[in-house]
């Protein structure tokens, strides 16, 4: 059977640590706040109608890699909404980001959490459209990456109840009731893996997994109250789509998020990214790690500091470029541009400076 045209696209050979002709780039939040024409698009219609109208999300997925000419389109979609279908009373309140207006502060309440699996997927089933609507549209050789929040960034939005620096709910509630922390993983590992597993059979590529807000943690907690739990979700894939494990806020963590089993590891700009890779290993693809405000600075900077990582990784295969974390809506659209060009113009094949 002939390869499909993503199959050989420079974004899946570096996943799969294969020599590319050109460094793939690919933004997290590339379709955001920082474009004009999603700014007028949301005028019109709330972030949450956006994601639950398959025609709308599917067209921003398309339209931003038209727009930037990335080497990946990445879903146009929320981390939360999975927690809805749950139980979860979600709302997105006007410049206050996520809120969960029914948290768990109570090991009880765990009860209350719905788990479910692959024939309860009908509730999320506007993500699903999007995925089949975004892979009909966009070019062949483009792949198309779905995501989710890993299991332990769920359970601190359900408990935290909206983004939070400490996470002391968070951290007070896995160290106090380990048993109600069991049970609410148990029921978040197969939603998570479910609803990936229903992302890849409606039309994705890749996934990857936000593990944005474990970096609160300890290695040794990490180890006891996350990496079992997000290796269980990885068992749910095909072991043909890459995963993409992204864990920000903790370079300690590096090591352990090889662990995981992802075959790409997601950093942010808080490490050099030499020492970031030295850490998980040779048999790991890399993508960072830009920091997102470099972005804000004037173009020689951007393109500077783009050429510092670049000379860290290249002449090695599986460097997938990326920020450290999500395009910031004060982002000239010109000095992404800049950053996409630079990036593809970077001979990976070269070899270090002596």
């Amino acid at each position: 059977m002939p390869a499909l045209p993503w199959e050989q696209s420079s974004f899946m050979k570096a996943a799969r640590r294969e020599p590319v002709e050109r460094v793939p780039i690919w933004l997290m939040r590339q379709a955001g706040r920082y474009l004009p024409e999603y700014r007028q698009l949301r005028e019109k219609v709330s972030f949450l109608e956006l994601c639950r109208s398959p025609e709308l999300a599917a067209e921003i997925t398309v339209s931003t890699v038209a727009r930037l000419g990335v080497d990946a389109a990445i879903l146009f979609a929320d981390l939360l909404p999975i927690l809805e279908p749950m139980g979860f009373d979600l709302r997105f309140g006007p410049d206050e980001g996520p809120v969960i207006r029914n948290p768990l502060r109570d090991p009880r309440d765990v009860e209350r959490v719905r788990e479910f699996q692959d024939a309860d997927l009908n509730a999320l089933d506007f993500v699903f459209q999007a995925v089949r609507l975004a892979r009909a549209n966009l070019p062949a050789e483009i792949p198309l990456i779905g995501f989710a929040g890993a299991p332990f960034t769920l359970a601190a939005y359900a408990i935290e109840g909206r983004t939070s620096r400490s996470f002391e709910r968070t951290k007070r509630f896995l160290f106090a009731y380990p048993q109600a922390w069991q049970e609410l993983m148990d029921r978040l590992v197969p939603s998570v893996g479910w609803y990936l597993k229903g992302q890849v059979d409606a039309g994705v590529q890749a996934v990857q997994l936000f593990d944005s807000w474990a970096g609160c943690l300890s290695p040794e907690h990490y180890r006891q109250f996350v990496l079992p739990y997000t290796q269980a979700v990885l068992g749910y894939l095909p072991q043909h789509v890459p995963v993409i494990y992204f864990l920000t806020g903790n370079p300690a963590l590096i090591p352990l998020q090889a662990e995981v089993g992802g075959q790409v590891i997601g950093v942010d700009w808080r490490v050099d990214i030499a020492d970031a890779w030295a850490a998980v290993g040779e048999d790991h693809a890399i993508q960072g790690n830009l920091d997102p405000a470099v972005l804000c600075a004037s173009r020689e900077f951007v393109l500077e500091e783009a050429r510092r990582i670049l000379e860290k990784t290249r002449g090695r295969p599986g460097h997938i470029f990326n920020l450290g974390h999500g395009v910031l809506p004060s982002t000239p659209v010109e000095n992404v541009l800049a950053l996409v060009d630079f990036v593809h113009a970077w001979d990976p094949q070269q070899l270090p400076q002596s």
